[in-house]
């Protein structure tokens, strides 16, 4: 059964609002030194779900998906602000910006995807600290992988996330050379930065 005329416009001015996503800058840099977006991230981060799913017995894999995805849709509208700059009403402002881009959508889809969100932001599921871990850790490995400004601080990704990663074993042992990297990389751009 198809949707009515109205929803359909509803849907389709969510999916418009929710395009601004791809021009959300991170503080982030790809292997070609471009800034990456949060929609990037969060296709990286649902790849990453996917492709891990045998390894994640027991998981609701759609639902798992479902978070990630929408995980930092909030952004569209204001910004993605760097971990270190993050104020604590960072996860209400977040939330209402979520709820004023779920504005169009019928009450029902509405309420589902900000459950869906509460949820990831809560913890409270496997599922949801699966993807808080995968969170952190596809944005430590964007951070080594990316071809960053001279000024980076790889030091901080050494304690970013860690409690995250450490839900799940699968997390951490992703995680391990991905630290081992940012080690090195945060002591070489110490020396670097004692060079001069």
């Amino acid at each position: 059964m198809a949707p009515a005329e109205t929803d359909i416009a509803a849907y389709l001015a969510f999916f418009r609002s929710a395009e601004a996503l791809k021009d959300t800058l991170r503080n982030s840099w790809t292997a070609t030194g471009r800034r990456e977006s949060t929609a990037e991230h969060s296709w990286r981060l649902a790849l990453m779900a996917i492709a891990l799913e045998e390894e994640l017995p027991g998981i609701d894999h759609a639902r798992l998906l479902r978070m990630l995805v929408l995980h930092d849709l909030g952004e569209a509208l204001h910004g993605d602000v760097p971990a270190p700059l993050q104020g604590p009403d960072k996860t209400a402002e977040e939330r209402a910006d979520l709820q004023t881009l779920l504005a169009p959508l019928p009450e029902a889809a509405a309420n589902r995807l900000l459950a869906l969100w509460d949820e990831y932001n809560s913890l409270a599921t496997p599922e949801a600290r699966i993807a808080k871990g995968l969170d952190r850790l596809e944005t430590v490995l964007q951070h080594v992988q990316g071809a960053n400004p001279p000024d980076f601080d790889y030091a901080f990704n050494l304690g970013y996330g860690r409690r995250h990663s450490a839900a799940h074993p699968l997390i951490e042992a992703l995680r391990a050379p991905v630290d081992e990297e940012t080690a090195q990389l945060a002591a070489r751009a110490t020396g670097e930065r004692d060079d001069h």
